[in-house]
């Protein structure tokens, strides 16, 4: 883990090539975030011969994402379940339908406004809904979130994947890495951000490999 983030501080010094060449192709950003995101972050490297080979069109829906809320989960204690409106609007989520989850979980904050899990799965479903775009009920929504969810990485860790769905990897970065700082040892959720900030440090390091004239 350590020599990943020793490698991803080095890597930001020459990074820029790099992060332009990914802000021009908007479908291998798609890619890559599921490829760190959802669990194959040693895809990142192993697969870097294939980048060229990316699908020709993509989407920033993540209905082709079907690890967004098994994502979303795995910063939470399995022995406590979500509330039924979070559970209800994960099944609009997983059609990709994210305007009505986020209704119902408007709905959910409105009963309980303390629910951290909830404004959490609200923040995610207006981005969803937005196309990738962290608008502003969207933000505070994660705000309220990180409010009540002291120590909980999440809220960071998702707007860290709206931020490498643009194309800003460095800013990815330093949510991570800042949230993964903060985050007790033995937190839910924290060795699954440790694992993906490993991923991206590894691929910021191959895309500046790439870069680099021989």
């Amino acid at each position: 883990m350590i020599g990943w983030l020793a490698i991803g501080a080095v890597a930001l010094v020459a990074f820029a090539l790099g992060a332009w060449l990914l802000r021009e192709q908007r479908n291998l950003l798609t890619l890559l975030a599921a490829i760190i995101v959802f669990g194959l972050a040693g895809y990142a490297w192993q697969g870097a011969p294939s980048y060229p080979a990316a699908p020709a069109t993509a989407t920033s829906s993540s209905a082709a994402n079907p690890g967004l809320i098994e994502a979303r989960r795995e910063f939470f204690d399995p022995a406590n379940t979500a509330s039924r409106f979070v559970v209800v609007a994960d099944g609009f989520a997983r059609n990709g339908d994210f305007e009505r989850a986020a209704v119902i979980l408007r709905g959910a904050v409105v009963e309980n406004p303390n629910d951290g899990e909830a404004w959490l799965a609200l923040g995610v479903a207006l981005v969803e809904h937005a196309e990738g775009e962290v608008t502003p009920p969207a933000l505070f929504a994660f705000q309220r979130a990180r409010a009540l969810l002291t120590g909980n990485p999440a809220p960071a860790f998702f707007l860290g994947v709206s931020e490498l769905r643009a194309g800003r990897l460095i800013e990815t970065r330093e949510l991570w890495a800042q949230a993964l700082e903060a985050a007790p040892e033995g937190a839910p959720g924290r060795t699954y951000l440790a694992e993906r900030l490993a991923g991206l440090d590894a691929l910021m390091a191959e895309i500046v490999a790439r870069q680099t004239p021989q």
